[in-house]
């Protein structure tokens, strides 16, 4: 099955070379009264196209209106999964009866993550459904599975709730730095996706902030009953507000004029060699992505992460408290290790977006978080313990944020890069069914084996990432013995119309793909 083609927008009815139109001086608005429009989309067909500040402006706009609504869906997405850590030592453990040894707990957080892997596949949807209307369902879903838990009288209904809540974020977040492939360069990816990541450690922060405010005041409703009302009722509207603003691809935004438009266009010939990349995938290619190896060793990467990413939201205000520390100032001290952490997650995708070393990043992140884990296992003393989680959550959540563009810059078509989405998240989240199982009631204060499994598996992820970037070393050096050497190929410009039939497209498989190392 290959790409359903769109329809090309009609033609204006009259044009005029864009040169002599600014030549002339003659006034855009007084050129369209007659029925007349500048040539833009033919001097998109010439070499140097679209000046680089026309460009930078629509990459501008992208950052200002798709990013922050994603980034802010995501939020609400992490403050609804991670906020029943909260909502625990805020009275709900007494409320549903959960067992004083933990195990109805972690059922309540393994069947989140069971869900979320028996759905990875939506990962795909972002391809063949419009993104508005596929996020305004996802969205809605999920938030009324939040909000619902606030109802919950048994421990039945809330395993309802969160099997709900699993299921339709499953086809949100996981999909989400697909979807920015679409519009965004291999170049640009990183920060973006960075940024959107960065919205979990902001989210993890904004719910130990917004927990104390609620659990340190006296209200007719359960304080932890009040917690889900409150975090799940924006998430309800939030799924009206994608519909209605989220773009369905670049060059169809309304917020970018004709021109623009045109070079949001141009920027997806010069990606892919085509324009029409959501409707359809192709499935030879799955079957390409389901046979090679780098895929499934990013998505190992992606597990062992998981396992301390999953983990240290939803203990943290429980590790604190039996640090000694009161349940209102737990919730309160969860906030500052997170913040540090989106900032960390930011600068470490800018770096390596700059630099083009995805690898080297996860290397020395991972082991950033390996040794606040190893502080937070072998240590008594709490502010070492607590200096540990600092390391531990600026480690964790920047080579989550590194880990997800590595696997999309490295696959050369739209659906190899889907699939490899899909695989790194059907492997990598059933991480967090073991990391929200290594840390059992009776093991506290310490937990030390759930701090110690969580530091094996930090430094194995670098492990992995060194393996991944000896491998791709080799294959670009074959690469250049099949193609030449990157640098003495010709660039060709994607929209010149002698290549536009025939465009392979800079981040698809042809002469000038390269691995990121």
């Amino acid at each position: 099955m290959g790409f359903w083609k769109k329809a090309e927008k009609p033609a204006p009815p009259t044009t005029i070379d864009h040169v002599a139109w600014e030549q002339k001086g003659l006034p855009k608005d007084e050129l369209e009264e007659k029925g007349q429009t500048p040539d833009i989309e033919g001097q998109l067909q010439r070499p140097h196209h679209a000046s680089s500040e026309l460009e930078r402006r629509v990459v501008r706009k992208l950052d200002l209106r798709v990013v922050p609504l994603l980034s802010a869906l995501y939020l609400l997405a992490f403050l609804d999964r991670s906020n029943i850590g909260n909502a625990r030592i805020a009275g709900m453990e007494e409320a549903l009866d959960l067992d004083p040894h933990g195990s109805r707990y972690q059922w309540l957080l393994n069947i989140f993550y069971i869900a979320y892997i028996l759905f990875e596949f939506f990962a795909l949807m972002w391809k063949i459904v419009p993104p508005n209307k596929w996020a305004a369902f996802v969205v809605f879903g999920w938030g009324i599975a939040a909000t619902l838990q606030s109802t919950t009288q048994a421990w039945a209904t809330e395993m309802v709730c969160r099997f709900f809540l699993g299921l339709f974020e499953a086809g949100f977040g996981p999909g989400i730095p697909y979807l920015l492939s679409f519009f965004y360069l291999r170049h640009e990816l990183g920060l973006r996706i960075g940024i959107f990541l960065s919205a979990a450690p902001l989210a993890t922060t904004f719910a130990g902030a917004l927990a104390y405010g609620i659990t340190s005041g006296h209200s007719a409703m359960a304080n932890w009953r009040l917690l889900f009302l409150v975090e799940g009722l924006p998430t309800i509207i939030m799924a009206a507000v994608a519909y209605r603003f989220l773009p369905v691809s670049p060059e169809q935004a309304r917020f970018l004029n004709q021109e623009e438009a045109l070079v949001a266009k141009a920027r997806g010939v010069r990606q892919v060699g085509d324009v029409a990349r959501v409707g359809g995938i192709v499935w030879r290619d799955i079957g390409a992505t389901l046979i090679d190896a780098k895929p499934w060793i990013t998505a190992l990467m992606y597990f062992s992460t998981n396992v301390g990413f999953s983990s240290l939201p939803v203990f943290l205000p429980t590790i604190l408290e039996e640090m000694g520390y009161s349940s209102v100032n737990a919730q309160g001290l969860t906030a500052p290790p997170f913040f540090l952490s989106f900032l960390i997650t930011i600068i470490s995708v800018y770096v390596a977006d700059k630099t083009q070393q995805r690898g080297l990043t996860v290397i020395v992140m991972s082991t950033i978080g390996f040794i606040g884990y190893v502080l937070l296992a072998s240590c008594k003393t709490v502010g070492v313990r607590y200096f540990g989680v600092f390391l531990a959550a600026a480690g964790i959540f920047p080579t989550i944020a590194n880990i997800l563009p590595w696997v999309l810059n490295n696959q050369g078509s739209d659906t190899r890069r889907g699939t490899g989405i899909a695989i790194l998240n059907f492997i990598g989240q059933c991480g967090p069914l073991l990391g929200t199982n290594i840390f059992p009631k009776t093991e506290g204060p310490r937990y030390t084996k759930g701090m110690w499994v969580s530091a094996a598996f930090t430094l194995f992820t670098a492990f992995l990432a060194l393996g991944l970037r000896i491998l791709l070393v080799w294959e670009n050096k074959k690469l250049d013995q099949r193609h030449g050497p990157k640098s003495k190929i010709p660039r060709r410009d994607a929209t010149d119309p002698a290549s536009m039939e025939t465009a392979v497209g800079e981040e698809n498989y042809g002469p000038n793909f390269r691995f990121v190392l």
